[in-house]
């Protein structure tokens, strides 16, 4: 039987975020009352652009403090969980592997600890990155081992195996999301490349390309994002102990997205190589057969057919 949202007092935490933003947004659109943590309110962002700020019940808490999280649980009694809280950028990590482990690692047992010691939670979705596979030549599978190597895929890949141990340990009901490159309107870090490239277009700046250039991305709209991880929480008595990859069919370098961005918008984008990126992963793309079969999961957006709108969000609402 399907979950239904409906005055189903949900946590989503990290959810002022740009793909939490979304998620609360569909949330409300179904009838949830809905419970999101913060750290930072940026007026600027898609969360409060949306007024989602004045339908949402937010709570100031650091994801490491345990007693935090479990107060949250039982005060709100909590029956679902998206736990999306997390450092999520590849160069943080590096420069500060301690708080990006301690974020990502302990910050997703504190989560799993509060909901096993809480029994009305009926769900965790917990939101990994394909990075947590680490590095390989073929498609990511969700068997393909997890071998992160650097402190931020080494953080997921961690995360990910705790929330497996805590399924097979005490029945958890937790299912891990694996996604590449997730774009949309409301994405407000300027570092990742499709932000990057709108703000190049508004402010006539040199996109900065850490790369070389040729690593090959999976590029997922949010909205294809947040559909799956709606349909997995809607069956998770069906999917609970496993995990699912989010993919989609564009594969594409760096200079590909450009490219295609270019004709699309039909505007040209000025960009400069540094190539100084480190313990990147070449090539990453993720087959999402498993969801497809399993729920009837795919994505139905496409770069082409959405990145006006997308461009439209960038100049439209004053973030550049």
């Amino acid at each position: 039987m399907e979950i239904n949202f409906t005055d189903k007092n949900i946590l989503v935490t990290g959810g002022t975020g740009f793909i939490g933003s979304h998620l609360i947004e569909e949330l409300i659109r179904q009838k949830a009352h809905v419970i999101s943590t913060y750290q930072t309110r940026n007026p600027h962002s898609y969360f409060y652009s949306r007024n989602l700020d004045e339908q949402t019940t937010l709570v100031y808490i650091d994801i490491c403090n345990f007693e935090s999280v479990f107060d949250l649980v039982t005060k709100f009694d909590i029956d679902l969980i998206f736990h999306l809280a997390a450092q999520p950028l590849v160069d943080i990590a590096y420069a500060n592997p301690k708080r990006t482990l301690e974020t990502n690692i302990l910050g997703t047992t504190n989560v799993l600890e509060s909901a096993r010691l809480f029994p009305k939670v009926k769900g965790i979705i917990v939101a990994s990155s394909d990075k947590a596979y680490g590095k390989t030549e073929k498609k990511y599978v969700e068997d393909t081992p997890l071998r992160g190597d650097h402190p931020y895929e080494v953080s997921k890949s961690a995360a990910d195996l705790i929330s497996y141990s805590y399924f097979k340990t005490y029945g958890l009901p937790v299912v891990v999301t694996r996604f590449g490159n997730v774009y949309g309107e409301g994405d407000l870090n300027f570092s990742r490349v499709i932000p990057g490239i709108m703000k190049s277009l508004a402010t006539k700046e040199s996109l900065k390309i850490r790369s070389d250039g040729t690593y090959i991305r999976d590029y997922i709209y949010v909205k294809d994002v947040i559909h799956g991880y709606l349909l997995l929480a809607k069956n998770i008595g069906k999917v609970k102990g496993e995990a699912f990859n989010f993919g989609s069919s564009e594969n594409l370098s760096v200079l590909n997205l450009i490219t295609l961005i270019e004709k699309t918008l039909q505007k040209k984008i000025d960009y400069k190589i540094l190539n100084t990126a480190r313990n990147e992963i070449p090539f990453q793309s993720l087959d999402y057969a498993k969801i497809e079969k399993k729920l009837g999961w795919k994505p139905k957006f496409t770069l082409c057919g959405i990145i006006k709108q997308i461009y439209d969000w960038y100049s439209n609402f004053g973030v550049l």
